[in-house]
């Protein structure tokens, strides 16, 4: 994926991660990729653990990530790794478009299908109180030996829950 940034000039590339914080936190900008189109990313602090794909949620207040956890009924905004942003370290997270997403290597997606977290930070099919509201298969994601990635469009989504 190489996202061309539109909306903030010489700001840090989409697949990059920094240890030096490059922009205020909670910066969104929009970029366009020639393969996956239009989208819109966050700029976050790290977790232990991130890979490319991972699914996170984090804090509107202090910009922090944690891996998505499994269940909770507590509505977050989740957002998709766009690269290995460990601990003390800031990078883009996409909130927006169709989003290539870490899931569980068992799990056989249909297009359309609404999707949920069922092991942290990965995606999966869905699961009472565990739906990521705001997000569907974009594309066929089969159960294939090594297939670990499925295609995910997303509109600034959301755990499900309850607003606390």
């Amino acid at each position: 994926m190489t996202y061309a940034i539109h909306s903030l000039p010489g700001a840090q590339a989409i697949a990059d991660t920094s240890t030096t914080q490059n922009h205020p936190l909670g910066t969104i900008v929009h970029a366009t990729d020639p393969t996956y189109g239009h989208a819109e990313f966050i700029y976050l602090t790290g977790v232990a653990s991130t890979a490319v794909g991972s699914v996170v949620t984090y804090n509107t207040s202090s910009f922090t990530t944690t891996l998505c956890t499994v269940g909770g009924n507590v509505s977050l905004p989740v957002a998709i790794a766009m690269s290995a942003n460990v601990a003390s370290q800031y990078g883009w997270y996409q909130i927006s478009g169709v989003a290539v997403v870490k899931k569980t290597c068992t799990v056989s997606l249909a297009a359309g299908a609404a999707v949920g977290v069922l092991t942290a930070g990965l995606i999966a099919g869905t699961g009472s109180g565990k739906e990521i509201q705001g997000a569907a298969v974009a594309a066929v994601a089969s159960a294939t030996a090594g297939r670990t990635t499925v295609q995910v469009v997303i509109q600034r989504p959301r755990k499900q829950g309850r607003v606390t």
